[in-house]
C-alpha cells in the first residue's frame, strides 16, 4: 500500500517536471538542456530524464544551435530542444452571434488554416451547438485537406459563465439552456478531447503569450463585443474563480434596477456598454428611426448627431466608473481594452480617462497603463489554440508511462 502510494507520488512528480520542462521549451522556442536546468533551478540529470521522455513521446525534437563558445571541438554546434510542431494538430474556436471562427494550428501554434462558419441562429440548444461545432470543424479540416481524426484537441471560447475545469456552462448567450454539462455532448460529436473556456479568458491568454501582456505578471483584459468580458492574469496565471464564474466585469452592477441585461438581471455594466445596449439606447433615443447598427451609431456621432453622442458619452462614463473600480480592486500593471467592434474610441476618450482618474483611490503613483488592442476573431481563436496546446500537453504527459525513457 505504502509502496503504491509512493509510486503514485513519484509518477505525479515526474509528470510535473515533464510539464514544466515542456512549457519552458515552448516559451523559449529553442533551448539547451543545461539552460533549462538553470532556469528551472533543477539538476541537469532531472532535465535530461524529462527531455528524454518528451523526445520519446514526439512532443519535442533536437535542433542544431550556434557553436558552443569554448568548446574543445572547434565549431561544435550546440544541441537545442524545441517543440515538434508537426507532432499534433489543434483546433481553436471563437463563437460569435453570427459565425464561428475556426483556426487549425500545429503544436507550436503555427496556423494551418482558418475559416468562418456562418450561423443561422445566435442562440442554440446544447445539441444544436455541439453539432454546429462538428460541422464547423469538418469545414475547417476540409479546407486544410486533413481528416478530423488528425485533430488532437479542440478548444472553444464562448461568452458566459463557464466552469472550464469541468467543461460546464452555467450560462451563455450562445446556448438556450442553463447549467449544461457541455463537454460530453461535444466529445461525442468531435471524438477528441474538448476544452471549453470563457472567451475573455482566451483573449487574456493570447495577450499573455502573443500580445500586450507578454512579460507582465498582473494585468487585466477587458473585451468589448456584443457584451463586456474580463480576463484576469494574476501572478502570471489566469484567475477564474472557484466555480469558473469570476471576472464577470460586464455583470457588475452600476445602477439599482437599471437597464435589462441579456443575462436576465438589471443594472449590469454591459447593459449600458455592450453592442446590444448601445443599439437599444440609440433606437429609443431616435424613436422614429429604423433599427441601426453600431457602425451607423458611430457614423452618426462622427457627424455630430446629439442623440448618438449622448448614447456614447453615457456608455463611456459608466465604463470609466467600472474601470476605476477594477483598478481599486486589483491594482494591475496594465489594463488592455480589446475587441473587434468597428471602433470603441468612446471608451478611452479624454473624458473617460478623467472619470477613471477621479474614481481611483488617490496615491502618489501613476495609474496603470491603459492600452487598446483591437483584434479580429482569428486572434481570439489563437487564444483558444494556446489554451488547447496547454491542455493537450497535460493529457499527453499523463499518458506517458511512468518510466518513458
Amino acid at each position: 500500500m505504502l509502496k503504491n502510494k509512493a509510486s503514485s507520488i513519484s509518477t505525479e512528480q515526474r509528470n510535473v517536471t515533464r510539464l514544466r520542462v515542456l512549457e519552458h521549451i515552448r516559451r523559449k522556442g529553442a533551448i539547451s538542456r543545461i539552460d533549462i536546468a538553470g532556469a528551472l533551478q533543477t539538476s541537469p540529470a532531472t532535465v535530461t530524464t524529462a527531455t528524454a521522455d518528451l523526445l520519446s513521446a514526439g512532443l519535442i525534437h533536437e535542433v542544431e544551435g550556434d557553436p558552443q563558445s569554448g568548446s574543445p571541438r572547434r565549431g561544435r554546434p550546440r544541441v537545442l530542444l524545441k517543440l515538434n510542431g508537426g507532432s499534433l494538430l489543434i483546433a481553436g474556436f471563437k463563437v460569435t452571434r453570427h459565425y464561428v471562427s475556426v483556426l487549425i494550428a500545429d503544436f507550436e501554434g503555427t496556423e494551418r488554416t482558418s475559416i468562418k462558419y456562418p450561423l443561422t441562429e445566435a442562440c442554440m440548444t446544447p445539441l444544436d451547438f455541439a453539432q454546429t461545432i462538428r460541422k464547423a470543424l469538418e469545414s475547417a479540416c476540409a479546407a486544410a485537406s486533413i481528416s478530423m481524426s488528425d485533430i488532437a484537441g479542440v478548444s472553444i471560447g464562448i461568452a458566459g459563465l463557464i466552469d472550464a475545469e469541468h467543461n460546464f456552462v452555467h450560462w451563455s448567450s450562445s446556448i438556450s439552456e442553463r447549467n449544461v454539462p457541455l463537454g460530453p455532448l461535444l466529445q461525442q460529436e468531435v471524438d477528441c478531447p474538448v476544452f471549453i473556456e470563457n472567451d475573455a479568458n482566451l483573449v487574456a491568454k493570447a495577450e499573455q503569450l502573443f500580445g500586450l501582456g507578454k512579460g507582465l505578471r498582473n494585468f487585466l483584459v477587458i473585451t468589448i463585443e456584443h457584451g463586456v468580458g474580463l480576463g484576469i492574469v494574476l501572478g502570471g496565471k489566469l484567475y477564474r474563480g472557484e466555480r469558473g464564474c469570476g471576472a464577470e466585469f460586464g455583470h457588475t452592477k452600476v445602477q439599482l434596477d437599471g437597464a435589462l441585461c441579456q443575462c436576465g438581471q438589471r443594472g449590469c455594466l454591459e447593459a449600458y456598454v455592450g453592442e446590444y445596449a448601445l443599439i437599444r439606447e440609440a433606437s429609443i433615443a431616435g424613436q422614429d428611426r429604423d433599427q441601426i447598427t453600431i457602425a451607423d451609431l458611430l457614423d452618426n456621432a462622427q457627424s455630430g448627431d446629439q442623440h448618438a453622442l449622448s448614447v456614447l458619452d453615457r456608455a463611456g462614463q459608466i465604463f470609466g466608473m467600472g474601470v476605476s473600480n477594477l483598478i481599486n480592486l486589483f491594482d494591475p500593471e496594465c489594463i488592455i481594452i480589446s475587441g473587434s467592434q468597428v471602433s470603441f474610441q468612446h471608451l478611452y476618450s479624454d473624458s473617460v480617462m478623467e472619470r477613471i482618474r477621479k474614481g481611483v483611490v488617490h496615491v502618489d503613483a501613476p495609474l496603470p497603463d491603459i492600452k487598446v488592442n483591437q483584434w479580429d476573431d482569428t486572434m481570439w481563436a489563437k487564444g483558444a489554440i494556446a489554451f488547447a496546446i496547454e491542455q493537450v500537453s497535460t493529457l499527453k504527459i499523463r499518458e506517458m508511462p511512468a518510466h518513458a525513457s
